[in-house]
């Protein structure tokens, strides 16, 4: 049940456009009554997008993009871990923005998708790029720590241990627990308030 690895992400880009975007408008709270994250995906920015009839997640040029180009503070608010799960369902594979919230970008990871930074002036310029044509085509590369986009490279930065985690494929602390599962039984059955496990 190894988790795969997550390096390199190609497709088109979705621009959102906006500082302190929150998870409450990535999905709103009443959708988080379910208990699974099932569906979800067709409720992303679900209020944002019935105010905003051309929000980007309602533009018809925007439904096959794979990468999420965002400005400062992007998953800010609540840390609702329901929120890279719509994203993801939806069809998400990689943020890029100026900033994540760090919680957003913790529950990203724990679900393989990664969320890198570029400059403001880059994220900009892609934004750009991806509003007048959007279907450029973006190559992010964890390994590299750069998207390319018509054979130009843009810098990217992500955290040494968070690249590692992906290129590794040790994102998944679940899956690495149900690995060693065997592990947890010997550690269980020491334990003396715990029985039956």
């Amino acid at each position: 049940m190894s988790s795969p690895a997550v390096d390199r992400i190609e497709g088109s880009g979705l621009p959102l456009r906006g500082d302190n975007i929150d998870t409450d408008r990535i999905i709103p709270a009443r959708f988080l009554k379910a208990i699974t994250f099932e569906g979800l995906g067709d409720h992303v920015f679900e209020d944002d997008r019935a105010a905003m009839p051309d929000h980007p997640f309602s533009n018809p040029a925007y439904q096959q993009a794979r990468i999420i180009l965002a400005n400062d503070n992007f998953g800010s608010g609540s840390s609702r871990e329901h929120a890279p799960q719509a994203l993801k369902r939806w069809g998400i594979e990689a943020c890029l923005g100026e900033s994540f919230s760090e919680i957003f970008r913790g529950n990203a990871l724990a679900i393989g998708l990664p969320c890198v930074t570029a400059s403001p002036e880059d994220v900009a310029r892609l934004m750009d790029l991806v509003e007048s044509m959007p279907a450029t085509q973006l190559a992010l590369s964890l390994s590299d720590r750069r998207v390319t986009v018509d054979g130009q490279p843009v810098a990217i930065e992500v955290d040494d241990s968070v690249r590692d985690a992906f290129l590794t494929g040790t994102w998944d602390a679940t899956g690495m627990l149900l690995d060693d599962f065997d592990v947890v039984r010997g550690v269980a059955a020491r334990v003396p308030y715990i029985r039956g496990f």
